[in-house]
């Protein structure tokens, strides 16, 4: 592939968007980069900065090269960007004949088999899957026209794929007609495998040129050797600061009591329907099982956010042993019902023991962990038990950086993030586009030096204080960015005492209801947790103002970061957590400057930005905007743009009304 045809093929499909456009500098230098990185099947990590268009500087040198290539984002939004958008522009500019697709996890699938059960037993409203709660129950009256909903929608499909639904199902409901990958046997032995939605879409990436992924397929893919991702010949992975913490997960194991009493549930139910005699053995094994569960979730209660020693003989283990025997004898009593009294295979307990044998096979994991693997309990909205390697680069090295050319993109990546993942340095380009904005005349970083350490007394009603302030200089219009779940809740009410600026807090409504308020109501604030650091995009004046309230460094009780900072030792800070807290920082900043007309602030909020030894570390993966110390000169930046806010706003309104007294 030649420098030229790239170039020229990327100039063709930039000037045919909706807005039309010329290739910007470091789009052009980014897609010769990563049709180089193809060339030589090398590695390439870029960072691309906001507005660079860097999907089409990676897309267009992608589908010229004639190899099979698999695109991995972090995001359903941008999977879905990629295929519903970008990839069909590329299409219709004419600059290859390629055929592309879209690949999810199972889960995101209806699942015929089930919703065929559901219909022959007549319980076609059987709407509450044995589980997790949902965190936000729907009423039962809801979930049952929810069920109804998606058995009208089932009718008529063509891909079930649950983002064609115009609602977001309660997770109950779209269990009970969906499965998982633990619980599906496989076409093979699934009656409806002929005609399986999951089992379509992945022969349709499997005869693409291009398939679009996520990261926790490619960390399934990767955990099953290979066995998820049809074959391909170079990866790229895009909002790739995601990369180490989702791949991390995938290869690890989760264990959750709810999880057991699903399998239990569903075990008890592999014996329904199937015209054999139903004995109690069944339901006596899977109430042990049940039973267990319970033992379970108090013994995790107790321990929260502990590390599990390997050495470690306590109440726990005891559970846990107690747990594999009984797991083996709901294992062999469902065995006797793997078929029904016609010989025909039953589905549910081909499910059942699907589900059982990859827990089993993740409970010796537990037993049989290496001093590569780190065990602890994880306290969320429910206890669970995580395994994790302590350093995924030796799997990704021999299992994927070995194997094919692999590009990792986003704003923010690190730049180090490829030696950190595996990639070999002699053999991975590392490179900086920049963006096209010119942050230096649209944004102002405003660091609040003058404020004290939040460990000391007063300190938070002194944060109060500047964020009251930078409001009502901004009249609104911001996003206010916490670390800490509780300090935004005790902050956002005292903020909302002091000031009749409308504010709206996470939690209260759902984040598409948030983030539709944001863009929509004027002078309107959003406080948010690091759960809406990234994936924010509000361009225009709906949004002039991000604050940002500390550095966002990562717990220091993190068991999986502890157990990496002891093996990095003296270099731990430096190589773990400060460039952590630097794309972190980075990405929160990140939601201000989305359009070349965009102006306004990031205020940071933690005087260590001014002060800090490694403050320079921060700054430099910030966008190069302004800087300055004083509240006085942010208040002034804000009041001009909220100015011509108003003003644009009172002209907007102007001519609406002329035309219609006209």
């Amino acid at each position: 592939m030649k420098p030229d045809p790239v170039a020229k093929a990327l100039d063709r499909v930039v000037s045919r968007l909706p807005n039309g456009g010329e290739t910007r500098d470091g789009q052009r230098e980014m897609a010769l980069a990563v049709a180089r990185s193809i060339d030589r099947g090398h590695h390439l990590v870029v960072r691309a900065g906001t507005g660079t268009g860097k999907s089409l500087a990676y897309l267009v040198p992608a589908v010229l090269s004639e190899k099979k290539v698999v695109i991995a984002t972090a995001t359903k939004a941008l999977q879905h960007q990629l295929f519903d958008k970008d990839l069909p522009s590329l299409a219709e500019a004419g600059i290859a004949d390629f055929d592309y697709a879209i690949l999810k996890g199972r889960s995101n699938y209806l699942c015929v088999q089930r919703l065929r059960e559901a219909s022959e037993s007549g319980q076609q409203e059987e709407f509450v899957a044995p589980g997790e709660d949902s965190k936000d129950p729907l009423p039962v009256e809801s979930r049952s026209e929810q069920a109804r909903a998606i058995i009208a929608w089932a009718r008529t499909t063509k891909t079930g794929d649950q983002t064609e639904l115009d609602f977001e199902p309660d997770a109950r409901v779209w269990g009970s007609y969906s499965v998982s990958p633990e619980e599906c046997p496989g076409a093979f032995q699934c009656p409806s495998g002929g005609s399986c939605f999951a089992e379509t879409a992945r022969q349709r990436a499997a005869e693409a040129d291009v398939v679009v992924v996520n990261l926790h397929l490619l960390g399934a893919h990767l955990a099953s050797a290979g066995a998820v991702l049809p074959e391909h010949d170079v990866l790229i992975v895009d909002e790739a600061h995601d990369l180490e913490e989702v791949l991390s997960k995938s290869l690890g194991v989760s264990i959750s009591a709810g999880r057991l009493r699903a399998i239990a549930a569903l075990a008890r139910a592999s014996g329904a329907g199937t015209g054999q005699e139903r004995d109690d053995t069944l339901d006596q094994a899977a109430l042990l099982v049940l039973d267990s569960a319970g033992d379970f979730e108090r013994e995790l209660a107790a321990r929260a956010g502990d590390r599990i020693d390997r050495t470690d003989d306590d109440a726990l283990s005891k559970v846990m042993d107690l747990l594999a025997m009984r797991l083996e004898r709901l294992d062999t009593t469902v065995r006797a019902h793997a078929k029904g009294s016609d010989g025909e295979e039953n589905p549910k307990a081909q499910r059942s023991l699907s589900a059982l044998s990859r827990l089993r096979n993740e409970i010796a994991v537990l037993h049989s962990r290496t001093d590569d693997q780190v065990a602890w309990v994880e306290f969320g909205t429910r206890p669970s038990l995580e395994i994790a390697p302590i350093d995924i680069a030796p799997v990704l090295s021999r299992e994927l950086f070995s194997k094919m050319p692999v590009i990792l993109t986003s704003a923010t990546v690190p730049l180090n993030l490829g030696v950190r993942v595996g990639a070999s340095g002699d053999e991975t380009e590392v490179l900086d586009v920049g963006s096209p904005f010119n942050f230096a005349e649209q944004a102002l970083l405003y660091c609040a030096a003058h404020l004290p350490d939040r460990r000391e007394p007063g300190s938070e009603t002194a944060l109060t204080d500047e964020i009251v302030a930078l409001l009502e200089a901004a009249g609104g219009r911001a996003l206010v960015l916490f670390t800490a779940r509780a300090v935004m809740e005790r902050v956002a009410a005292s903020v909302r005492a002091r000031t009749a600026l409308p504010i709206l807090v996470q939690g209260e409504r759902a984040k598409s209801a948030l983030m539709a308020a944001l863009g929509e109501q004027a002078e309107l604030s959003l406080f948010a947790t690091m759960g809406l650091w990234q994936g924010v995009d509000v361009p225009g004046a709906a949004l002039s103002l991000v604050i940002i309230d500390r550095i966002p460094f990562s717990r220091p009780d993190d068991p999986l970061l502890q157990a990496r900072r002891a093996r990095a030792g003296a270099r731990a800070f430096a190589e773990i957590d400060l460039p952590k807290a630097a794309s972190l920082l980075a990405q929160g900043a990140g939601r201000l400057i989305r359009t070349s007309d965009d102006r306004g602030v990031v205020a940071v909020l933690d005087s260590r930005l001014a002060s800090a030894s490694y403050r320079w570390e921060l700054i430099r993966a910030l966008p190069p905007m302004r800087r300055t110390r004083e509240r006085s000169e942010a208040e002034s930046f804000l009041r001009d743009i909220d100015s011509s806010a108003r003003s644009h706003s009172s002209a907007t309104t102007g001519r609406a009304r002329r035309r219609m007294n006209q």
